[in-house]
Order: C-alpha cells, then sequence, then structure tokens
C-alpha cells in the first residue's frame, strides 16, 4: 500500500515545508499538472517538479492532465520526475508509452469516471500503474464517486488472471473511508489532497488513511 499526497492541496506559498510535513507517510509524492485545455483549470509544470526535486529525493509521480503530454514528456524526466501518468481520453496512448519509455519513465494511464474502464484494456500489461479517477478531474476538494469501486475491482481482477504486475492507483475524494473501500476492491495506491494537506496534523492523516488501506487490503487477500 501507497500512499500519494497531492500537492495540488498543499500551501504553494510554503510548498517544501508542506512537503517535510507528510515525508514520514508519503511513499510517492502526486503531481497534478493541468492545462486548461483537457480540464478547465490550470497549475504547475517542470519548473515546479524541477524545484521539488532540488528540495527532495520523492518518488514524484506527476499526473498529465493534458490534451498534448506527448510534448512535454521530455521536460518532465529532465525536471526530476519519476513517473507519468497520461489520460487514455487523450489518445495515441502506444505512442505514448513507448515514448515513457525510452526516457526512463515510469509509466501509468489515467481513466475518467465517465470512461469506460475496458478502454485501457488493451494496455494494461504495457503499464505500470492504472490510475483510475474517483472524481472529475481539473479541481481538488470534490466528492468521491462510486463508479469507480466497479473500475477496481474490474482492473484488479483482469491482473490477477493475466498475472500482471499492475498497481492500481486511485485519485480524488479519498479520505479513510474510501481508502478501505477502494483498497477492498484492489487499489493499492491512494492520492489524497485535502484530506491529508486540509488537516491539522497532515502526517498523522496520511498514517490514518495507510492504516485504513492496509486493513481493507488485509481483508480482501483472506478472502
Amino acid at each position: 500500500m501507497k500512499v500519494a499526497p497531492s500537492i495540488l492541496s498543499a500551501d504553494f506559498a510554503h510548498l517544501g515545508a508542506a512537503i517535510d510535513g507528510v515525508r514520514g507517510e508519503a511513499d510517492w509524492l502526486h503531481v497534478d499538472v493541468m492545462d486548461g485545455h483537457f480540464v478547465p483549470n490550470l497549475t504547475i509544470g517542470p519548473p515546479v517538479v524541477a524545484a521539488i526535486r532540488k528540495h527532495c529525493d520523492a518518488y514524484l509521480d506527476c499526473h498529465l492532465m493534458m490534451t498534448n503530454p506527448g510534448q512535454y514528456l521530455e521536460a518532465f524526466a529532465s525536471a526530476g520526475a519519476n513517473s507519468v501518468s497520461v489520460h487514455v481520453e487523450v489518445g495515441g496512448t502506444a505512442d505514448l508509452i513507448d515514448k515513457c519509455r525510452s526516457l526512463g519513465l515510469g509509466v501509468g494511464l489515467a481513466v475518467n469516471p465517465e470512461t469506460p474502464i475496458e478502454a485501457c484494456e488493451e494496455f494494461l500489461g504495457r503499464i505500470d500503474v492504472l490510475l483510475v479517477m474517483s472524481v472529475h478531474p481539473g479541481f481538488g476538494g470534490q466528492k468521491f464517486m462510486p463508479v469507480a469501486v466497479d473500475k477496481i475491482a474490474w482492473a484488479a481482477g483482469y491482473a490477477e488472471r493475466n498475472s500482471l504486475d499492475l498497481s492500481i492507483e486511485v485519485d480524488g475524494g479519498i479520505d479513510v473511508e474510501q481508502a478501505a473501500l477502494t483498497s477492498a476492491a484492489g487499489a493499492n495506491i491512494f492520492v489524497a489532497g485535502s484530506a491529508i494537506f486540509g488537516r491539522p496534523d497532515p502526517v498523522a492523516a496520511a498514517g490514518a488513511i495507510r492504516k485504513s488501506a492496509e486493513l481493507a487490503g488485509a481483508g480482501r487477500e483472506r478472502r
């Protein structure tokens, strides 16, 4: 089980301190990149990733909510990203996977709530992470959408039947309760923003999410 605090909900005026404040319970740092086209919001890009990389050695998991991610993969790799997730809705997925591999990046494939999970099926054997969105991407603080649970269960079953080494990441409205729900379905990476950075003790909040996910995951394994 991995906890990936989303810096989208951190205090950008004190980003380094916010990151330091969760490192004790953060396996990854989740970096939401929005271009104002694929989603109706603008956030950050490679320069901020480079600044974070200079500040710490955390695993940087960059979620590219962009219409043209292929044009920026080299920049993110150079900035110090460890992995990137591109959206299946953008198209050109096979070429994007190949380019990520050529740059030494971990490969994630993201799928929006309204997109059938079957759209990802042909790529599941070629990626490291399936990123299941449990909110409409673009803004933090949204309510969890239960449609994600069935998608996670489907993908976990597919990976098990086909002996795939596939991690399943869930992003959107994740708190202690939803971490348990999605872990029981088969997720093992949990992105949380406001449920961590919006709490008085972010590291304790991240730890509670981890514990909830581990308990539910253990129950699933026993079944």
